[in-house]
């Protein structure tokens, strides 16, 4: 049987380091731009965290059972993934009006790159 994403040691850890990374981030935005910083930072992190469970979820919704199907669940997956991020970038960019734009990308950007972490994890 395979585990879900979710489930994997890796995976737990990544969403951990992106969760301490925005709050890190969010606690300097807060001490440079103020609450908006602070929030902005906040809302870039989340971005990726959210988009990250969801990666997680399709890939445990139809667990695949040969190789080629594996590709496609991975393409389905991070499919979800990149229309969550823009989703989610789009609504809080146009509802946000006092979004600082360095803050919430500079969180936005360290979960991205944290994310890739997850390859050199073990289980």
């Amino acid at each position: 049987m395979v585990p879900t994403p979710l489930s994997t040691r890796p995976y737990r850890a990544v969403l951990l380091w992106q969760a301490a990374a925005t709050l890190v981030i969010a606690a300097i935005a807060g001490l440079w731009a103020g609450f908006d910083g602070a929030l902005s930072a906040v809302m870039g992190g989340s971005i990726n965290l959210s988009a990250g469970v969801v990666y997680a979820f399709v890939l445990a919704v139809a667990p695949p059972k040969s190789a080629g199907a594996t590709i496609v669940a991975l393409f389905r997956a991070e499919a979800a993934k990149i229309v969550v991020i823009i989703g989610l970038m789009w609504l809080v960019l146009s509802t946000y009006h006092e979004a600082v734009l360095p803050a919430l990308l500079a969180a936005f950007i360290v979960t991205v790159l944290l994310f890739r972490v997850a390859l050199i994890i073990r289980d």
